[in-house]
């Protein structure tokens, strides 16, 4: 019986050994609609900073939080479809272990964003 050697991974679900992929990614085809929506969230998040810096009172800040990281799982959401869209159905398509490889790396994608 032949074995598959996965990859050492690290606390955080990265392999350690992986090197990034090159080529068209599933985000690809949306990456200045994503861009702009990381920048709005960017914007949240100094907003916050500013909101501290300036002593708002304490809900006040507890709200914008709850906001942007509403929008970060929002983007981690949409981001994940395109993925199992682009590269696990890629991978289905042409079979063998990599089918495997990609459907335990987007369930441990799924698994850091519900410890979140």
């Amino acid at each position: 019986m032949t074995t598959i050697d996965q990859p050492d991974v690290t606390e955080t679900g990265a392999a350690d050994d992986a090197a990034p992929q090159a080529g068209p990614h599933g985000y690809s085809k949306d990456k200045e609609a994503h861009i702009k929506r990381l920048r709005r969230i960017e914007g949240q998040i100094r907003g916050l900073q500013r909101m501290v810096e300036e002593d708002v009172y304490c809900i006040d800040i507890l709200t914008q939080v709850s906001a942007s990281t509403k929008g970060l799982q929002s983007f981690a959401l949409q981001l994940l479809e395109e993925h199992l869209r682009h590269c696990v159905a890629h991978a289905a398509h042409e079979g063998g272990a990599e089918v495997d490889a990609k459907v335990q790396e987007a369930t441990a994608a799924i698994a850091r964003m519900l410890r979140t």
